[in-house]
């Protein structure tokens, strides 16, 4: 989606959302001005950086990698806890296989991966 914002936008958004931060605590009222300008200039960051700075959708091989990694396991240990062989989980990481639906909801609950990040939803 174009947004036509330009640089000088950004950069002026990206810089009035750090002024506003400090001043938009949890007390502060969703109808305030200082916290309705705050959703305006995170739509416009969030906006130009979507188009911009895209960030590709991480493979399931890569979110089982981050996942082993973020929970301190090994392949061998995650195979172990879900009952499969070790080889399955390695063709997983590598991208020589993908994970059955039923297999998936197990590595997501194991590695406490959003099971919709795994589904690319």
């Amino acid at each position: 989606m174009k947004t036509n914002y330009t640089e000088a936008q950004y950069r002026y958004a990206l810089e009035r959302i750090e002024q506003l931060l400090p001043v938009v605590t949890d007390d502060v009222s969703t109808s305030a001005p200082e916290a309705i300008e705050l959703g305006i200039m995170s739509d416009i960051v969030m906006a130009y950086e979507e188009e911009h700075y895209p960030i590709d959708k991480l493979s399931v091989g890569e979110l089982i990698r981050m996942g082993l990694e973020e929970n301190a396991k090994t392949p061998s240990e995650l195979a172990a806890e879900l009952g499969v062989p070790a080889s399955r989980i390695n063709d997983f990481v590598s991208g020589r296989g993908e994970p059955s639906l039923s297999q998936a909801g197990s590595i997501c609950r194991t590695l406490h991966i959003n099971p919709a990040i795994m589904l690319g939803v």
